[in-house]
């Protein structure tokens, strides 16, 4: 669906689900516990996708050798 073709309802949607998402992203942030949680746990997230990405590229590796 491209741009263009979004529906007014939907525009409207995604602007509150915006709102909303930027308001807790706020109150996250000035939460400093819960900053520091979310930010330990963001690192632990990353670290897991590097590890399914080191993975991929492995696989990719193999199947284009052969």
């Amino acid at each position: 669906m491209s741009k263009n073709t979004i529906s007014a309802d939907e525009k409207k949607w995604r602007a509150e689900s915006d709102a909303r998402t930027l308001i807790e992203a706020e109150a996250i942030r000035l939460d400093k516990k819960r900053l520091s949680t979310a930010t330990k746990a963001a690192k632990s997230l990353a670290n897991e996708k590097q590890k399914e990405a080191q993975a991929a590229r492995k696989i990719a590796r193999i199947k284009h050798k052969k």
